[in-house]
């Protein structure tokens, strides 16, 4: 199992799981990680640690690396080479130890220190530690896991906050449309948005009928996204969807009206 510890929640990013060994409790897998914190965050040049546990029934040995992180346009996460994101700030983290050997139950800790190089562009740059369960044929364990956690560096200077909104467009599915807008984010940190942080208000002249709440995702600085709201009214025909994102810590909405039909 592949997994990304986020603070909003764990996200599957892919599935290769074995058949269990016979007697292995149902209720407690064989492997199972878990990391705390789920995120972490450096001011700059700093030290810190991470607590792996196994929550899973048998003993484990867990490899830890590191990548690239990048979120799609929906805010999925992925992993990627360092080269592939330009804020990347994998090449500025060591760790300690490299392995772990866990027993059922048993917590281990990673040291983790961050060390940014001279004149690098202030502002959040992450990257991703990864811990990776090795497979094991000995006693008939045939489950790999891989959980990532998303290491937020934020390396000193201006910290610049700007969101701008782009395309707004309607995805129909079977049982709601999706209400989508084009997101930029071009600061220099990292904007988390809530379900508190973003609404879209629909009115037909100067009525409300309809406030819906943002899908919660991140949005990496200097990228794009997608922002999602989901509308299960019946109204159709010619409306005005009013945006208003709010991020905590921004100092005004960004505000942006579409004439749309549905």
């Amino acid at each position: 199992m592949i997994q990304v510890a986020r603070r909003i929640c764990p996200v599957a990013l892919a599935l290769a799981l074995a058949p269990a060994p016979v007697g292995a409790s149902a209720e407690r897998p064989p492997v199972a990680l878990t990391a705390s914190p789920a995120q972490l965050s450096l001011p700059g040049a700093a030290r810190a640690s991470i607590r792996i546990t196994n929550r899973g029934s048998s003993r484990t040995v867990v490899d830890v690396s590191r990548a690239g992180f990048a979120l799609d346009l929906r805010g999925r996460p992925r992993i990627v080479s360092r080269e592939e994101v330009r804020r990347s700030a994998a090449g500025w983290l060591t760790f300690r130890p490299r392995s772990l050997a866990l027993k059922p139950g048993g917590s281990a800790e990673v040291a983790v220190v961050s060390k940014p190089p001279a004149g690098v562009e202030p502002g959040d740059h992450d990257a991703l530690l990864l811990f990776t369960t090795r497979r094991r044929g000995r006693d008939g364990v045939a489950v790999r896991m891989r959980m990532g956690v998303v290491v937020v560096v934020r390396a000193p200077g201006t910290v610049v906050r700007r969101l701008a909104l782009g395309r707004f467009r309607v995805r129909p599915t079977s049982r709601a449309r999706i209400l989508e807008i084009g997101v930029a984010n071009r600061g220099n940190v990292t904007e988390t948005l809530g379900r508190t942080d973003g609404t879209l208000s629909l009115f037909r002249g100067s009525r409300r009928l309809a406030l819906l709440r943002v899908e919660p995702r991140d949005l990496r600085p200097g990228t794009r996204g997608v922002l999602q709201f989901v509308y299960r009214g019946a109204t159709r025909g010619s409306l005005t969807a009013r945006v208003d994102l709010l991020p905590s810590g921004l100092s005004r909405a960004v505000r942006r009206t579409f004439r749309v039909r549905l």
